[in-house]
């Protein structure tokens, strides 16, 4: 997703995935630099369940050994676990490769490897934008999902980031303000804020868009094309504004959503989880 940063430049946050491990980046267009959030690293590379101590005592080993490594990194702010943009280290490709030869792990070389095809990737996709979805069917492919659900989660993916750019235009700022309109319409149309949302899929760290069925993708995309359409309409000027239209953009979802329900039988929202629909096997007796 793209934004501007602090001092104006445009920056572009993914999460790219080593192996099974999400490693959050930033891309610097006026640096044309790749940052890559630090204790990600650190636990794609360690497996260690601690990655904020492994790194904090990895600083005092690498001062006390005169590396000024450690004193050269910088913070910016990406989405932490509870869903907020927070400041964290980060290192850009040359620095995170310093960074390795400190890290005793098999996975060394492996890692080296992919920065390099991050690196390459992100050329390809400044020539061709459609590269980008490519590589996300291809990533979702590899983790069992259907084709027919790939195409609703990308398409998803253009809602949203459709949204986010009204939202923006609007002077909602990224962070907090963009997950209190987001748990507003989620709210709105399935009747849970995304925290009981994702409680009840029995998620954690997980991004509850990849855990959604098809018909829940559906109606949440409803949700906030809706709302982008209604905002564009009447323009709002404050987050209050902003928050009465996203209630509405869900509400229209929301009705949907009861339909639905009266005309099968059954909720809407499931219990499911992306592995488990992969796998035909409920975790849980749905509700």
């Amino acid at each position: 997703m793209s934004r501007k940063s602090s001092n104006g430049i445009n920056v572009m946050s993914e999460v790219k995935l080593f192996e099974t491990k999400k490693v959050r980046t930033q891309w610097d267009e006026e640096k044309e630099l790749w940052y890559f959030s630090i204790i990600d690293v650190i636990e794609a590379l360690t497996g260690t369940d601690r990655p904020r101590k492994y790194w904090s005592d990895l600083k005092v080993k690498l001062s006390r050994e005169g590396s000024q490594l450690s004193e050269n990194i910088g913070q910016l702010k990406m989405v932490a676990e509870d869903g907020k943009m927070r400041l964290t280290d980060v290192a850009d490709t040359e620095q995170v490769l310093r960074l390795i030869q400190s890290i005793p792990s098999p996975k060394a070389e492996p890692f080296k490897q992919w920065l390099a095809k991050v690196g390459y990737e992100r050329i390809e996709e400044t020539e061709d934008p459609e590269l980008s979805f490519d590589r996300a069917m291809e990533t979702y492919l590899a983790k069992g999902y259907t084709k027919a659900w790939i195409n609703q989660r990308l398409k998803s993916i253009e809602v949203r980031k459709e949204l986010t750019d009204e939202w923006e235009k609007r002077g909602v700022q990224k962070g907090m303000d963009f997950a209190i309109l987001t748990d507003i319409i989620t709210k709105t149309w399935s009747g849970k804020s995304v925290k009981q949302y994702k409680k009840y899929k029995d998620l954690k760290k997980e991004n509850l868009r990849d855990y959604m069925t098809n018909l829940e993708l559906v109606l949440n995309m409803l949700a906030e094309a809706t709302t982008s359409e209604i905002s564009k309409k009447k323009k709002p000027t404050t987050l209050d504004e902003s928050k009465v239209i996203a209630k509405q953009g869900g509400a229209v979802a929301g009705n949907a959503r009861k339909e639905i329900e009266v005309r099968t039988g059954d909720k809407v929202v499931s219990r499911l989880n992306a592995k488990q629909i992969i796998e035909g096997k409920p975790k849980k007796k749905l509700k």
